[in-house]
């Protein structure tokens, strides 16, 4: 199955992600989209680039702040990257004359995963190979919460790489529950917004899915193993509910609004639209 849309780009795209609010090597475009599924007077997608923000380094991860907002004025975009020189960057720009950039440092090795607390955005989180997971607040300076971590969700909920998943109290600082899935690397893993008793996670060359009410083990596994292709599951049935020809990209990411994801690539941007 061939992608839904895509969009030409002017170099590799390295990162991709939708902002789930309502509300380049060394830059960031931040745009809109406009899809035909929105909007009947739109043929495909429209993409709207809002501006190019310059980045010393390759950008390897990027979180968006809920404090966004392009639909009221004074319009606010803020969000977080992380790079290779293992500091993270609060980007904040009202799209006219006002930018500024906070660099907060304390990880002492490479940033896999950044997250916004998603109802005021007042706390972001971070976590690294440098087996801590830090979080700062709108002062921007990181402080230790707690081994190496590679993803996360809010809580926030750490990912180590042994696989394990770990949920903290941001209050008392302490881990409050935690799921083994069983078997190591654990590449990455997500909390369901729809369904927050719900985490999935990629371990080895499975995906399985965690039920925090029932075990601390995986509830369901499936295979994933198949090279150069997009598999799109849903809960409710036993195979994909679509697989899609897809290179290798970087980044993967879902619409807020629609069942429509997104993967980075060689100079494009490439959509999928499903049908649940």
């Amino acid at each position: 199955l061939k992608s839904s849309y895509t969009v030409p780009c002017d170099d590799y795209v390295h990162v991709v992600e939708f902002s789930p609010f309502d509300s380049g090597n060394q830059y960031v475009v931040v745009g809109t989209c406009c899809f035909q599924e929105e909007d009947m007077e739109v043929e495909g997608v429209e993409f709207t680039t809002l501006r190019f923000f310059h980045h010393v380094l390759r950008m390897d991860c990027l979180a968006w702040s809920p404090e966004s907002r392009l639909d009221n004025l004074p319009q606010l975009i803020r969000f977080c990257t992380a790079a290779a020189d293992r500091k993270v960057r609060l980007l904040t720009s009202d799209l006219q004359n006002q930018h500024e950039v906070k660099v907060m440092e304390g990880h002492t090795s490479y940033i896999n995963h950044l997250v916004f607390e998603p109802t005021e955005g007042k706390q972001m989180a971070s976590v690294s190979d440098d087996h801590t997971c830090r979080s700062a607040s709108a002062c921007a300076v990181l402080r230790v919460i707690s081994s190496p971590h590679t993803g996360g969700g809010w809580t926030p909920e750490a990912i180590f790489k042994e696989g394990t998943i770990r949920f903290y109290d941001l209050v008392t600082q302490q881990a409050i529950l935690s799921l083994d899935c069983g078997q190591s690397p654990l590449m990455s893993a997500d909390w369901c917004l729809a369904n927050t008793i719900k985490v999935g996670a990629v371990t080895g060359s499975d995906w399985v899915i965690c039920d925090i009410t029932r075990s601390s083990y995986p509830q369901e596994k499936r295979w994933s193993r198949i090279s150069s292709q997009l598999l799109v599951h849903h809960l409710g049935h036993p195979q994909p509910v679509m697989i899609g020809s897809a290179t290798v990209g970087a980044g993967l990411n879902w619409q807020r609004s629609l069942p429509l994801c997104v993967i980075g690539g060689d100079r494009k941007l490439t959509f999928w639209m499903t049908e649940m």
